[in-house]
């Protein structure tokens, strides 16, 4: 829908006023056209009766219409004060508004009327010129000629006085172009039934004219449109949209366009005329301003009651529509997909659509980085969403990963894609996913990956079931799939970083990234006994009731055994077992520096101690050595915290040393989320840019196992508590 096609421009046949100077060695190509216009502006003035000397008066019009063709000169022009001098003169030729609707006796005045319309319709382009043209009184002498013209009842005018009828309605349809006021002016005037008339003109360039001046009238003006339709316009339109002269439907499909907009009541007048067919028609014109008005036509047409969506479908407006998505005239792709999108809220044409071939290019516009294209293709892919039998096809053809991949302009389209991914998810629990993973066990390893990936991107805290994960990640190995991405290094890097990303998506589903809480990290209850030991941080190294003592570094450290017992089994063993140190009161401590045993012994305590990050790796020793849970945890997020791409798999390797299955997880889980990090540093350690994917397959090699079986038993714990 637009106010009209294209505003009546004239190529630019002239000199630019640039030009002009150059050629003329003038300083200032402006003065030029300025000197042009002024004198050939007062050349006319100076004709006290242009009856009497229609040769000066011809010679001044046509220097002027010469200056006013090239649009850079416009507003010169209309400084000089071609406004006040052309209006005037065409009411003179005309012997007032009203005689201006009678045929011109003496020769020449015709040709002279054509000429200084056509002025008037140039400087019109122009919104700061429109009203000074009306305001010189120059509309109702406009109507008047047009009532001309319609009054003869001759659809056969040729010549000057149809190239007459055609500058006349030119000059309306520039004036009223996005003026609400003109256009009522237009009306008021009567200037709408001698246009509606002349519809009928078997001259293309007339009948496209007087199209034109009807399409801008119409636009978003209510009593403009009523009055259109009510002169019987419409079925006039609708052949006109049959006609092999793009001028022509291009100009019957806008105003029909215009007509329709808003308006349920003309709509329906519209379809009940046969507009449809036409109209789809026109999807396969070769001017691409005809298809793009046609397809957001048809986007109207969607909405209209009764089963309109699906007649369209059935009469063959897909193929096309899909065929737009991939022209390079944006425009058209914009309206292509607004019309799929209301087509799209059809179940049937949701699956039509897509088996179509819809889908990937509706994708490929979603990519683009224009706010119009986006959104509307946002709309179209959340309409083909809702049916569940095009879960298959989002998943299959990888359109969840490249939904998410997006990156969306304005608001409104990350709203559509979250309810759009939303959906998806929802349907995962539906009879469809049996399909899906027929398709991922049967299809080829590079099918199996895009199902997997998308698969994990649609899981969520709440979906699918536990019983649902299971059966998609475990039985039917879609966990491995996803693993073996990340390990091989030969997977290029882009499916390698999508591995990752979806791996740590569904990582986060099953809670594997949830890291212990401090509750989580209180000290156990010591197995064989009920009795619970309570020391406070001031007992540590504390002389008082120690019954045993430590040397460390040299140092005396003062204990008391019930706190050790209850803290770990090996110290259970040593002071309960058959051990030297079960009777000792001091025992030397060789291999461990003062300030780590001071933290490890302050945890045994209180349950809680401070792990710097520079006594991590020595307190993770201590703690594995004496087999002190809470310090070991502690410990691990201490070294979970300091994660970077040059310390990941030393940590990895220290937490395999010192049995630290959770700081082996998040070492796993840090290479996952941090891909991009990783691959940069694993490219040049740090120093160069590119990527290495095969030194990151290197790297995850050995951190999988550790990955698979925390992420295995996370789904088959959510599995079995569903159970439960």
């Amino acid at each position: 829908m637009s106010d009209s096609s294209k505003r009546r421009r004239v190529a630019a046949q002239e000199p630019t006023s640039t030009q002009l100077g150059q050629r003329r060695g003038m300083a200032d190509p402006r003065e030029a056209v300025k000197a042009r216009a002024r004198r050939w502006a007062q050349a006319l003035r100076d004709i006290e009766d242009p009856l009497k000397d229609l040769t000066a008066v011809k010679r001044g019009v046509r220097g002027l219409l010469d200056v006013c063709k090239n649009e850079e000169n416009l507003d010169d022009a209309a400084a000089e004060g071609a406004v006040g001098v052309v209006v005037p003169l065409l009411k003179k030729l005309n012997g007032g508004d009203m005689l201006a609707q009678e045929q011109p006796t003496v020769s020449g005045v015709e040709e002279l009327e054509r000429d200084i319309c056509f002025i008037l319709g140039l400087l019109a382009i122009k919104v700061e010129h429109q009203a000074a043209i009306c305001e010189a009184g120059a509309l109702p002498t406009l109507v008047s000629m047009i009532r001309r013209y319609a009054a003869k009842n001759d659809v056969h005018l040729t010549g000057v006085p149809a190239q007459t009828c055609r500058r006349t309605s030119d000059a309306i349809t520039n004036l009223a172009h996005e003026n609400n006021s003109i256009k009522n002016k237009v009306r008021q005037e009567g200037g709408i039934p001698p246009l509606v008339t002349l519809l009928h003109s078997v001259d293309p360039k007339v009948q496209r004219a007087v199209a034109g001046s009807l399409r801008t009238l119409a636009f978003k003006n209510e009593e403009n449109k009523n009055i259109i339709v009510d002169l019987g316009s419409l079925p006039l339109l609708i052949q006109m949209l049959r006609s092999d002269d793009t001028t022509i439907h291009y100009e019957a499909v806008g105003v029909i366009g215009n007509l329709v907009h808003s308006s349920a009541t003309i709509k329906k007048k519209v379809l009940e005329e046969g507009a449809l067919q036409p109209v789809i028609n026109l999807l396969s014109s070769s001017c691409t301003d005809s298809q793009r008005e046609a397809a957001l036509l048809l986007g109207q047409f969607a909405t209209a009651e009764g089963d309109y969506k699906h007649k369209i479908v059935q009469r063959g407006a897909v193929p096309p529509l899909i065929d737009m998505l991939g022209n390079d005239d944006n425009q058209l792709r914009e309206m292509a997909a607004f019309a799929l999108g209301r087509l799209a809220q059809n179940p049937d044409n949701q699956a039509g659509i897509v088996a179509q071939g819809g889908l990937l290019p509706l994708l490929d516009l979603l990519e683009t980085c224009q706010s119009n294209l986006q959104h509307n293709a946002a709309f179209a892919l959340y309409g083909l969403s809702d049916n569940e039998d095009n879960l298959l096809e989002f998943v299959r053809e990888g359109a969840v990963q490249r939904i998410n991949e997006c990156e969306l302009v304005v608001q409104a389209s990350k709203d559509c894609v979250n309810k759009l991914m939303k959906r998806l998810q929802d349907k995962m629990g539906s009879r469809i996913l049996g399909q899906i993973l027929y398709v991922m066990q049967s299809s080829n390893p590079s099918g199996k990956q895009r199902i997997a990936v998308a698969l994990s991107q649609l899981t969520t805290r709440e979906q699918p079931s536990g019983a649902q994960m299971k059966l998609i990640f475990v039985e039917k190995k879609g966990l491995e799939v996803l693993l073996e991405m990340v390990q091989d290094p030969h997977m290029p890097g882009d499916l390698q970083r999508m591995a990752t990303k979806s791996l740590h998506r569904l990582a986060d589903s099953i809670q594997v990234t949830e890291r212990p809480s401090a509750d989580e990290m209180a000290p156990p209850e010591p197995k064989g006994s009920t009795a619970e030991v309570i020391l406070s941080g001031q007992y540590v190294n504390s002389p008082k009731m120690s019954d045993i003592k430590f040397i460390v570094e040299g140092r005396p450290f003062y204990a008391h055994r019930i706190a050790l017992l209850a803290s770990s089994e090996i110290f259970k063993t040593m002071f309960e077992g058959h051990y030297r140190e079960k009777d000792a009161t001091t025992i030397p401590i060789p291999n461990i520096r003062w300030e780590v045993f001071e933290k490890m012994m302050h945890c045994v305590y209180t349950g809680k101690t401070d792990v710097p990050p520079e006594l991590a790796q020595e307190l993770l020793e201590v703690a594995d050595q004496y087999m002190l849970d809470t310090l070991k945890q502690l410990c691990e997020q201490t070294i979970t915290d300091q994660l970077a791409p040059d310390n990941v798999s030393a940590a990895f390797d220290l937490a395999e040393n010192y049995n630290a299955p959770e700081l082996s997880k998040q070492c796993a889980l840090y290479c996952l989320r941090e891909y991009g990090e990783m691959v940069k540093f694993l490219s040049g350690k740090g120093g160069s840019s590119g990527s290495s994917p095969g030194a990151y397959a290197v790297t995850m090699q050995k951190m999988v196992p550790r990955l698979r079986d925390a992420m295995l038993e996370a789904i088959n714990h959510k599995a079995d508590a569903m159970v439960s």
